[in-house]
Order: C-alpha cells, then sequence, then structure tokens
C-alpha cells in the first residue's frame, strides 16, 4: 500500500462507543487490505477508546492513520488533558483489577506515547499507538 490516508471517528462518551469504535475499525482496515492487522489493532483501539471513555467525562475521537512503507497508527484522544496513568508493569499483570490498558498496548505494539494538545480552544490528550506491518 503506497498511499497514507487517515480517519477519524467522533464518539460519544458512552462504552457502546468501544464496540462501534472496533467495528468502524475492521471495516476501515479490510477496505484497505490490512486484514492481517485486524486482530491486533481491534485489540489496541479497544483498549484506547475504552480509557478515553472510562477515565473523562467528554467526548472523544478514534484516529487511524496509515503511513507508508507500513505504519499503521492508532490513538484516542479524549476531552482531559491530564496523563494517562501509568502502564502496569508486564509481570504484575495477574495482581491487578484495573489499568491493564496500557500494559497491553505496551506490550502489543511497537511503540506507543501520548501528548497533550490544544487546538481550536480545545484541550485534551492523545495516546497513541503504532503496529508495522
Amino acid at each position: 500500500m503506497s498511499e497514507s490516508w487517515e480517519y477519524t471517528l467522533s464518539i460519544p462518551n458512552d462504552l457502546r462507543a468501544v464496540t462501534v469504535s472496533r467495528h468502524a475499525l475492521r471495516l476501515i482496515l479490510t477496505a484497505h487490505g490490512l486484514t492481517h492487522l485486524l486482530d491486533v489493532a481491534e485489540l489496541l483501539a479497544t483498549e484506547l477508546v475504552s480509557n478515553a471513555v472510562r477515565h473523562t467525562k467528554g467526548p472523544a475521537a478514534l484516529r487511524v492513520r496509515w503511513s507508508p512503507p507500513g505504519t499503521l497508527r492508532i490513538g484516542a484522544w479524549d476531552a482531559d488533558p491530564g496523563p494517562p496513568e501509568p502502564p502496569v508493569p508486564l509481570e504484575r499483570l495477574g495482581e491487578v483489577e484495573d489499568g491493564r490498558g496500557l500494559a497491553l498496548v505496551r506490550a502489543c505494539s511497537d511503540l506507543w506515547g501520548w501528548q497533550p494538545l490544544s487546538r481550536f480552544g480545545n484541550r485534551g490528550k492523545y495516546v497513541w499507538c503504532e503496529v508495522a506491518a
């Protein structure tokens, strides 16, 4: 795939948005011939969107971007500018009930991070990860 592309799905603060986001991601990747990335991409998007919806009070967005020669970036924007909770160390995943999401993102992606955002009067943060195809 030689052309870059990007999709953004605005979502409400509603747990049903996690399922909607996952289905939208599946459609996007299938349409672009990236079905080999579906399983890991769905897991990553589910964790990022779930965190955005569960831990903030405002709207959120899922962003999916492809950059040649083969990098898929999945990110979630939310209205809270504060940093996400640090990921639980992998060796402690079995001991905790919450906080596994970013540990899974860290373990299943090639690169991840977050950044505060302020644009057009909107504040928040963008948590993202990348997977090499």
